[in-house]
């Protein structure tokens, strides 16, 4: 087995990755970032979606693992004390492989070129020094005519993220499903817009066409991006998903508990 580890510049993560790899060499595995058979990303949710970013052309062969040693880990499923017992299960194959929804991101331009993304949490579309005007279009039908900030398209996990700040649902990971968020929209007598989130199925393609002449801000997960002369971009639900490696259950509402509320029980 190859496995590759990435790790956050924190001094207790980058410990932790050194403890790791020594321990995963003594057991006979093969370190290196080419062409791994997983990734053990050592942080937390920040790390784990630049590991994504960076191995997302491998997702057919490619699983994960998060560690965690930050402050938040929806992806990371292991303490910096229990690289003993991660060791010992990557070692027995044991592990039960856990796919989560993509969103697929396409922005097509003025010139009708395509750019491509996936995000794993979500994508925002933002105008730079304005107010951002864009028709938004459910299966090519016009839905409304959008002002305010921006708008956020999340996935299942990522409703944890952004969307949740937005006053968007928590969505079960299980379900195949991407939600649309409006950000600080405008709505008076002239102008009026949904402001409620929408949960859209695996078959519908949401369409953002932004008004032009403007520049625009997309991010994709942590990574951003400035872009001019976007003619539309269309979200949809990606035939590709992510496989995470697990070896012991994981408990999605669990972690939202444990993540959002205080411990009541006293």
């Amino acid at each position: 087995m190859k496995v590759w580890i990435q790790n956050n510049s924190k001094a207790l993560s980058q410990q932790v990755a050194q403890q790791l790899q020594v321990k995963l060499r003594q057991a006979g595995i093969t370190i290196q970032a080419n062409h791994p058979d997983l990734v053990i990303t050592i942080g937390g949710d920040g790390t784990f979606l630049s590991a994504f970013h960076r191995f997302n052309n491998q997702l057919n062969h490619l699983q994960f693992i998060g560690i965690h040693t930050g402050h938040l880990g929806f992806y990371t499923d292991w303490q910096d004390n229990e690289l003993d017992q991660l060791v010992t299960h990557i070692v027995a194959d044991d592990k039960k492989v856990i796919e989560y929804p993509l969103l697929d991101v396409q922005v097509t331009y003025t010139s009708q070129q395509v750019a491509h993304f996936w995000a794993l949490n979500e994508a925002t579309l933002r105008q730079v020094s304005q107010t951002m005007r864009a028709d938004v279009l459910i299966n090519d039908q016009k839905f409304e005519r959008f002002r305010g900030d921006g708008v956020v398209v999340s996935t299942p996990t990522g409703s944890t993220a952004y969307s949740k700040s937005l006053g968007g649902a928590l969505i079960d990971p299980t379900l195949e499903v991407m939600q649309f968020n409006e950000m600080a929209p405008i709505n008076n007598r002239v102008y009026r817009t949904v402001n409620s989130s929408l949960i859209l199925t695996h078959n519908q393609i949401l369409t953002v066409i932004p008004d032009p002449g403007s520049d625009y801000i997309i991010t994709i997960d942590n990574l951003a991006y400035d872009h001019c002369a976007i003619q539309k971009i269309q979200y949809k639900m990606a035939d590709q998903k992510i496989k995470i490696a697990s070896y012991r259950p994981k408990n999605f509402w669990l972690r939202v508990r444990n993540a959002f509320l205080v411990d009541d029980q006293r």
